[in-house]
């Protein structure tokens, strides 16, 4: 599919159907994680692929008890090593930058694969490193869930998105006049 229409309709999907995921197309998800951008290509990501069901079900467990979590066929937990180099203002935490960009990554191949996620960021963390085996330097930053929606009408564009002239602004931030910048 075109990638406008992934971007479109790339939604939360939190009702998966009982289907695996085939190794290929998890192995192309996974790919465009791994070659997503990063701030001095430090590539401080690190998926774990989740599919036993007993663990995926501590995990929705630990997460909220969101046991939609523990249906996805595949969770990838995905963690991020802390930057001992401040590169800019936010310091150690570029690392979360880059991991939101690869996660994002993950999220957008897997709509182009016909699968569904959902970025969940309530948990518990320290539960799941202790669970996983994460090691001390790396920390648990995000759940992605993935599976074949129950319905491809999950897969809808969404019409609840602020309009561009409310995002974006020509020269200067808001204000009367601000407006949309002209392409």
């Amino acid at each position: 599919m075109d990638f406008t229409t992934v971007i479109k309709t790339r939604r939360s999907v939190r009702a998966y159907a009982d289907k695996p995921i085939p190794e290929d197309v998890l192995g192309r998800v996974l790919e465009a994680g791994r070659l997503a951008p990063s701030a001095c290509n430090f590539q401080p990501w690190r998926f774990i692929v989740v599919k036993d069901a007993a663990t995926r079900g501590q995990i929705a467990k630990m997460a909220g008890q969101q046991q939609f979590v523990a249906k996805a066929p595949v969770v990838i937990v995905c963690c991020g090593k802390r930057y001992a180099q401040k590169y800019n203002w936010i310091g150690e935490n570029l690392y979360l930058v880059d991991l939101g960009i690869a996660v994002e990554h993950l999220a957008l191949a897997a709509r182009n694969e016909g699968l569904g996620t959902c970025w969940i960021g309530s948990f518990q963390d320290q539960p799941i490193k202790k669970l996983l085996g994460v090691p001390a330097d790396h920390d648990v930053v995000m759940l992605l869930p993935m599976g074949y929606p129950v319905s491809a009408d999950q897969f809808s564009a969404t019409t609840e998105r602020l309009g561009i002239e409310q995002v974006v602004f020509a020269e200067k931030f808001g204000g009367p006049g601000a407006g949309r910048a002209s392409c």
